[in-house]
């Protein structure tokens, strides 16, 4: 049977304490208990249905994390304050002192940084390497090995990590798969085609608002457990709780996500073609000269569409910077970072999202410094956003 997240999330039957049809909000740090046993029982881990204390679960967010594990196919989710915090903490469950992590050398800037400057201290090693070469995966996997990290659609290259190929390589190897789905939610399904955890920032896409940071863990029933285990669980220890005001406002958003996830790629997959038109160095899996497009395809539930997400090279900062300075005069769009939201927004990604990067390390990588990307938003009319973009385009005597 076709695998649907949409209708999933839509199966749910998430009401209230009163009937009402949007899930109550609990607003409680603490929870009382009918006999002490009870409470004694919680801790250790032999009562469920349960809620202790909000930051180990709250019933607000367990309706959200309910619902990201219905829309991702995973047996279990878990909610952070943060994208960041989802990647961290997933990660770190993951290894200990001595081990190595194999992660993608294109990836978002935090999660480079995090894994080339911060878990070193903990004496943990990482290899970056491009992980769409599966011959240099395998190669790169040591004695101490324990996790594989990519992402579906990188950040800001946009290439496509083949899901399906790098799970059997970790199931050979006893390896965890852990992917980044932020670009891609809906369109892809990472559990599904074998990875073992899936992490998200919902700030972008699920959320869609730009009004609030957080993040979401969605893997099986045992991994959940262990990462908010009372004693070990990382989670539980470092308590990245996200808000259940924030949590109840992301699950309203996250019943509209399939509607505008269509409406971003339509928009996407319009000024890509037009993009290319008129000359422009255009990166946009669903064009059928992209790299890994037939390999996106395979991957895909094909009614989302190939997702928001757009790069284009001005090739130096200088022409970047002219362009979407004049596109935000313009009123195209912000000249802002994060994605997902109804607005366009661009950025020139090697001096912002991907500036933890190293400069050298951004080459290798084959990013330009012009590289511009987008972000496309909800536009009604996307030839009025692309005929604004062509006369900016003109305007500077880019084309």
């Amino acid at each position: 049977m076709k695998f649907d997240p949409a209708s999933n999330i839509q199966d749910l039957l998430q009401f209230g304490e009163f009937g009402d049809v949007n899930p109550s909000i609990t607003d409680s740090a603490t929870y009382t208990f009918m006999e002490a046993r009870a409470m004694t029982d919680t801790f250790t881990g032999e009562q469920e249905g349960c809620f202790l204390y909000s930051r180990h679960w709250n019933p607000s967010n367990k309706f959200l994390a309910d619902a990201l594990a219905a829309m991702d196919g995973t047996p279990a989710a878990w909610v952070t304050a943060s994208g960041m915090a989802a990647i961290t903490c997933a990660i770190l469950q993951c290894v200990n002192s001595g081990d190595h992590i194999i992660s993608s050398m294109t990836t978002y800037g935090g999660t480079y940084a995090f894994l080339k400057n911060y878990v070193p201290k903990f004496n943990i090693e990482v290899s970056f390497l491009d992980t769409t070469d599966l011959e240099a995966v395998k190669k790169a996997i040591r004695p101490n090995t324990k996790l594989i990290y990519t992402e579906t659609m990188n950040n800001p290259l946009l290439q496509i990590s083949d899901i399906p190929e790098l799970a059997k390589v970790c199931k050979a190897h006893n390896l965890k798969l852990m992917v980044d789905n932020t670009f891609t939610p809906m369109i892809v399904a990472p559990y599904k085609l074998g990875a073992d955890v899936v992490v998200y920032s919902m700030t972008k896409f699920i959320n869609g608002k730009n009004d609030c940071v957080a993040g979401a863990i969605c893997a099986s029933e045992e991994f959940i457990n262990s990462l908010i285990d009372v004693n070990t669980g990382t989670a539980m220890i470092l308590g990245p709780v996200l808000d259940p005001l924030r949590s109840s406002a992301i699950l309203k958003n996250l019943h509209t996500l399939h509607i505008r996830m269509k409406q971003h790629s339509y928009n996407a997959a319009y000024l890509a073609k037009k993009f290319k038109s008129i000359g422009l160095k255009c990166n946009y899996p669903g064009e059928a000269d992209h790299r890994d497009h037939e390999l996106f395809k395979r991957m895909m539930n094909a009614e989302f569409g190939f997702g928001g997400m757009i790069a284009i090279d001005m090739e130096t900062v200088d022409r970047a910077s002219k362009l979407m300075e004049l596109m935000q005069e313009k009123g195209v769009g912000y000249l802002a970072v994060s994605l997902g939201y109804f607005k366009t927004l661009f950025s020139n990604s090697g001096k912002s999202t991907s500036s933890e990067i190293p400069e050298d390390v951004q080459k290798e990588m084959g990013m330009s410094e012009g590289l511009i990307r987008f972000s496309v938003g909800l536009d009604n009319d996307i030839d009025r956003t692309f005929q604004l973009i062509h006369q900016c385009l003109k305007e500077l005597k880019y084309v």
